[in-house]
């Protein structure tokens, strides 16, 4: 984490880290260095908003992935302009992709899961 110290940092109830970018340069610094990786990223569905890394430390639960998407989608651009349900896509490090013509904090993404969370449980996080 001394890495990105200006970063969001999070923990779910079972102890995993979740870091989190808070604007392009960071989400560029954090995603380049789990690209590849055995590691859980969460984005939203709308552009503008924090990719989320769960440092992989022994294995990373459903219930971690669900707190972390949660994070995720409370400091989205979504989030901030809608105030409702907020889409976010997990992925894995290993299928992230970055090419030349892509621009600072923008990648693509080979395979990916769906989750909607919902506007009680960001509301719920935010107290």
């Amino acid at each position: 984490m001394m890495e990105f110290p200006k970063h969001r940092i999070y923990t779910t109830s079972s102890g995993k880290i979740a870091i989190g970018g808070k604007n392009a340069e960071q989400n560029e610094k954090l995603v380049n260095a789990f690209i590849g990786k055995n590691v859980v990223i969460l984005h939203t569905e709308m552009p503008g908003s924090p990719f989320c890394v769960i440092l992989n430390e022994g294995e990373t639960k459903k219930q971690d992935v669900k707190e972390a998407a949660i994070f995720c989608a409370a400091y989205s651009k979504d989030w901030k302009q809608n105030h409702n349900n907020v889409e976010v896509h997990i992925f894995s490090g290993k299928n992230v992709h970055k090419t030349e013509e892509m621009g600072v904090g923008t990648f693509g993404v080979r395979k990916m899961k769906k989750i909607i969370v919902k506007k009680e449980q960001i509301e719920e996080f935010l107290k």
